[in-house]
């Protein structure tokens, strides 16, 4: 499994990569059998910013415990390296897809609240207002080089 993180500065990756496979390590029914944390890289597009990983070869007592650990630590990447071939029984498949289903409830439920919140803070901003382009927004490049959605100035009354 890999994991990686951006952030800065490299020093903190490093220390944050550690505890993650300290807490890793920590997980019930989970053994971590060797480690590897990389070298912080700078990234290229964003100054002053690192990217660093971790290699962690891990033993998991089922596929359900492998699911959670890939939702909890959000892996880059996964290998299963054994068994070749995997069997489940319909309990296990049952439990992974309630799992996944509830895991992903619970994300539709965020995803609604934000477009709900969002919804209210445009028409604040419009009460206020300010003029939002939902269609088509206009782009323009923010103080970091990114494209970014442009919001139009107070009206003068």
């Amino acid at each position: 499994m890999i994991l990686e993180i951006i952030g800065r500065p490299p020093e903190h990756l490093k220390e944050i990569l550690g505890k993650l496979i300290k807490s890793i390590g920590d997980e019930k029914n989970i053994k971590i059998v060797s480690e590897k944390i990389g070298e912080a890289q700078e990234i290229k597009e964003q100054k002053d910013f690192y990217s660093d990983f971790a290699e962690i070869e891990v033993e998991v007592e089922s596929l359900f415990n492998l699911l959670l650990l890939t939702f909890k630590y959000m892996p880059a990447h996964i290998d299963i390296i054994s068994p070749e071939n995997l069997e489940m029984t319909n309990h296990d498949g049952n439990s992974i897809l309630n799992e996944l289903a509830r895991r992903l409830h619970g994300y539709d439920e965020v995803a609604r609240v934000l477009q709900m919140q969002n919804a209210q803070m445009q028409q604040k901003m419009r009460e206020a207002g300010f003029e939002i382009r939902e269609e088509n927004p206009e782009k323009v490049e923010n103080s970091e080089g990114k494209k970014e959605k442009k919001v139009r100035k107070r009206k003068e009354k």
